[in-house]
């Protein structure tokens, strides 16, 4: 009798990080490993949102914080994929409207001002997930291309709705809401240059 580890499953176009996982064997019916793991996977990318997002930093004459929610969102997405990374992010939004106290600084509910950035992170999640899945996380410069588009589409949601919730103007909100984080995203970027591919090395994949 064999005692040997399941293997990896096979690489293909269109995989992610989170596919190298084995499927729970003790539930080998209809698909039913698939959905398990799936779930535990989303269930794990809301709860890692929601443990960074307690990593804040108040930055002075700003309403939205430093913290590593974005940087969650971002490797979530890129790590499950679109469809597992919109419902990992999309748990962790509504949980958090419901009143979870795991959004930025331990908040809960939907009127506070950087309710935009948890919306263009429900996007940037799904978009840098899709793009993962043509291989955009297995190399250092595609890596850092994906996390600056994801960065993008966070702000591009995030800093309108600050203007239209705070009554600022346009250029007021890029001040408040942009600038003060570019060299934080930089630096999150590199990480996650370091982090993904290396992953992908780990686990014995040439991307």
């Amino acid at each position: 009798m064999s005692t040997a580890a399941a293997p990896l499953r096979p690489l293909r176009a269109g995989t992610v990080l989170a596919d190298l996982l084995p499927s729970p064997r003790l539930l080998e019916r209809g698909g039913a490993p698939s959905r398990v793991r799936d779930l535990a996977l989303v269930a794990g990318g809301a709860v890692l949102t929601g443990i960074a997002a307690q990593i804040a930093v108040p930055v002075p004459g700003s309403p939205v914080p430093v913290s590593g929610q974005t940087f969650a969102a971002l490797l979530v997405g890129t790590a499950l994929g679109a469809r597992r990374g919109f419902l990992a992010l999309a748990v962790y939004t509504l949980a958090g409207m419901a009143g979870v106290p795991w959004f930025a600084q331990a908040t809960s509910g939907y009127g506070m001002p950087s309710f935009g950035y948890l919306l263009g992170m429900v996007l940037a999640a799904t978009v840098v997930g899709g793009l993962a899945r043509r291989g955009a996380d297995r190399s250092v410069l595609r890596t850092a291309g994906a996390m600056a588009l994801g960065s993008l589409i966070i702000y591009a949601v995030g800093v309108p709705y600050l203007a239209l919730a705070t009554g600022m103007t346009l250029s007021q909100a890029v001040a408040a809401g942009l600038t003060p984080f570019l060299i934080g995203d930089a630096l999150k970027a590199v990480l996650a240059m370091g982090l993904l591919p290396t992953a992908w090395k780990l686990a014995g994949r040439k991307g």
